[in-house]
């Protein structure tokens, strides 16, 4: 049975201007120590340059593998819930969606786990790639691996470099192995991406 694994990777710690930071090229370097014990057939980014430089970097470890973008994995908002749907502590974060943003985002986000969320009919081994993208499509394609309600991507968050991987195979629902594991970052370099209050 073919198994498709996917590595999903929140970039490094990022500046006001969405560049890598010194901090985020060493959480990206470390992420690329722990991934080069991995058969990585390629590493997959997003457009942003915060996510191509965190790809470059951990690609260091992973000689050979090819490295390109995706367009799939550009920062965007998944799904925008409706009132009934929304938590309270996120309605105002929607303000100002207009339907056409909404809907763009939602194409974005099929194209994603068309893309991405299944094993590749052309593939007669096991597929292991690292896409290097953000904590939106990540909590998207977490979700879609439950079979949860659309809303349920929010509150799925991922801290910087932290690593979760989905595992797809053809006939069965697919497999969470880990999520938001930050084992391969020293305490100092865990939690950036978050609220100072979920920081333990």
């Amino acid at each position: 049975m073919t198994t498709r694994h996917l590595y999903l990777a929140r970039h490094g710690a990022a500046d006001a201007f969405g560049e890598l930071t010194d901090l985020g090229r060493r959480q990206s370097d470390l992420l690329g120590e722990r991934l080069a014990g991995v058969p990585v057939d390629a590493v997959w980014h997003s457009p942003l340059p915060r996510a191509a430089a965190s790809a470059r970097e951990l690609a260091r470890h992973l000689p050979g593998v090819p490295v390109a973008e995706a367009a799939e994995l550009i920062d965007h908002v998944p799904y925008v819930p409706g009132p009934a749907e929304t938590p309270p502590s996120w309605r105002g974060f929607f303000d100002g969606y207009d339907e056409a943003e909404a809907a763009s985002g939602r194409r974005l986000a099929d194209a994603l786990v068309d893309r991405f969320a299944k094993v590749p009919e052309a593939s007669p081994v096991d597929t292991h790639e690292v896409l290097v993208t953000h904590a939106y499509p990540i909590a998207w394609l977490l979700r879609h691996a439950m079979d949860a309600p659309p809303s349920r991507w929010l509150g799925l968050d991922s801290a910087n470099t932290a690593l979760t991987v989905i595992e797809y195979r053809t006939g069965l629902p697919p497999t969470i192995v880990m999520f938001n594991d930050m084992s391969h970052l020293p305490p100092d370099l865990r939690w950036t991406g978050f609220r100072r209050t979920v920081r333990p």
